[in-house]
């Protein structure tokens, strides 16, 4: 819940993401963002190879300092003949560090040097095999030939300069990767992190390893080590103050922070009548047999009459962003003297929230990397804006954390305000809370809830008829949702058993008291969100 302080409060400013990335790394590569749909896959890859990596927006360059081992230049919607195609200063980058240029990145360095791009005479896009290789060139080590590669571009590289190397061809394209000679600047038209690629993960470990010179040493002990020291460091003997929703990312940075400054971290679990069935109870039961100094706050009927009468599902954001803000800054002044207000912010949140078109772009508001209300007077510590979802639980998992709360799916920031497609009553919570509870419980006692990335009923503001018994009947409508996902950003819809599904809707209709029918969601992402609203 804490995440969702800044719907209201955002307040980006150009130098936040340096401000958030505040660990000392001793090295790392950079990624320079041009706006590809695969570049948040191109750090994941990175970083599975042990090696830590950030990404910049190609407008935004970091400090270029001796911890930066090497850059990758990602792909981009954009071409490179475009007049208003991303730009950069090559030549000071290429002068400093060893260069991978991606789909986009190699097209533009090959424009930059002198060579010419050109529409493709077909699009490529989809698998092809290289059919050269030059299995001399580092970048392409125990790689061989006719390897699998995936190409997804409208140019193609039609000349390169004198002092350009051809390393690898396709049929139809010739010039699939180059070297310049004599340099550590390389370019390829296909993508290595898509798991189409596959030799990709080996190509980004020859770049990484024995041309960047990176040593693998990026890992959940190591994040750990360096982030405990960090949070010492920085917070002294301090007081902290965290909200917890029970989720992953909350729950890990409580624990690194208890590591750190133990008694002087006090967490506040609140409960907004918008939970789970059970869900308070059960989630401060857990957090105390994990030794967290964790405060309960019960505000069911604030928060159900604060939102009385709305519907409008913009106008149920701000309602529950602002009562939330007002009941965490109350528990938060009980505690004597605090400084920080910690936040289970992660990377996607922070690097999501900077656009390549620069600081004057919208900004997504449900991401908590820009500001505090004022009055609240704290400083901000976020020990794992650095690491994707699925590092935080590899992490948690380092920490020892409990297996079944890591594996817990995402639940909004606003509870189930956001899953009641209408205006917010005790009774409507009441039968989607009974209705999801069937849901979840089933789908965790026939083994899908692990293969499912996230799940959960929703309050459809619609009646239908029905017949129970001898009885006509006129009630509500409950439709299930359940979506397969990597990182949510995309996700298609779950393939739930027809007999696990006639189970969950036969229970739902014989047990909550005002839901006659069962629907099951079948949209993918895009063009659906996984909410609804």
């Amino acid at each position: 819940m804490i995440k969702f302080l800044c719907e209201i409060w955002l307040n980006y400013n150009e130098s936040v993401v340096s401000n958030y990335l505040s660990l000392p790394m001793p090295e790392k590569i950079i990624i320079l963002d041009f706006g590809s749909q695969y570049t948040q896959l191109i750090a994941r890859r990175v970083r599975e190879l042990n090696v830590y990596c950030e990404i910049h927006p190609f407008n935004h360059l970091p400090e270029l300092d001796n911890t930066i081992k090497g850059i990758i230049f990602s792909g981009s919607p954009y071409s490179v003949r475009q007049a208003d195609a991303p730009q950069i200063d090559f030549v000071m980058l290429e002068e400093r560090f060893p260069i991978l240029g991606v789909c986009y990145g190699a097209q533009y360095i090959a424009q930059k040097s002198g060579g010419e791009v050109r529409p493709a005479s077909t699009r490529e896009y989809g698998r092809a095999n290289l059919s050269f290789i030059n299995t001399n060139n580092p970048l392409l080590k125990n790689i061989s030939t006719d390897s699998q590669t995936w190409m997804s571009h409208a140019d193609t590289i039609t000349s390169i300069p004198d002092n350009f190397e051809i390393i690898a061809s396709t049929d139809s394209v010739k010039i699939a990767a180059f070297q310049i000679k004599n340099t550590n600047v390389y370019g390829i038209q296909f993508h290595p992190e898509v798991t189409h690629s596959t030799d990709g993960k080996q190509l980004l470990e020859n770049f990484l390893v024995d041309i960047c010179g990176c040593i693998q040493n990026w890992t959940p002990d190591a994040f750990i080590d360096i982030t405990i020291a960090s949070l010492k460091e920085k917070i002294g003997n301090d007081k902290v103050v965290l909200g917890l929703s029970g989720g992953v990312d909350s729950s890990v940075a409580a624990v690194l922070l208890h590591e750190a400054i133990g008694k002087n971290l006090h967490c506040i679990f609140v409960d907004n009548g918008l939970l789970r069935k059970g869900e308070f109870e059960q989630v401060l039961d857990s957090y105390k047999h994990m030794g967290l100094n964790v405060r309960g706050v019960n505000a069911k009927a604030r928060f159900l009459g604060q939102l009385a009468g709305i519907k409008d599902p913009e106008e149920k954001r701000k309602t529950i962003g602002r009562v939330f803000i007002e009941i965490f800054d109350e528990a938060a002044h009980e505690v004597q003297d605090v400084k920080w207000l910690g936040q289970g912010t992660i990377y996607p949140d922070v690097i999501e929230s900077v656009s390549i078109n620069g600081p004057s772009a919208t900004i997504k508001s449900h991401h908590n990397v820009g500001g505090l209300p004022d009055f609240m007077k704290l400083k901000v510590v976020e020990p794992l804006n650095t690491l994707f979802k699925d590092e935080v639980r590899r992490v948690g998992k380092a920490l020892g954390i409990d297996v079944a709360l890591l594996g817990r799916h995402p639940f909004p920031g606003p509870g189930l305000a956001i899953r009641i497609l209408d205006d917010i009553t005790p009774e409507k919570v009441a039968i989607l809370q009974e209705a999801d509870a069937i849901y979840i419980d089933n789908l965790k006692s026939s083994g899908w809830y692990d293969k499912v990335w996230q799940a959960g009923a929703i309050f459809l503001p619609v009646q239908s008829v029905g017949v129970m018994g001898d009885e006509r009947t006129y009630e509500h409508v409950i439709c299930l949702r359940a979506v397969s996902s990597v990182d949510g950003m995309t996700a298609d819809w779950s393939h739930l058993p027809y007999d696990l599904l006639a189970k969950i809707s036969n229970e739902i209709i014989n047990n909550v008291k005002g839901i006659n029918r069962v629907v099951y969601d079948i949209s993918s992402k895009p063009p659906a969100t996984i909410e609804w609203e």
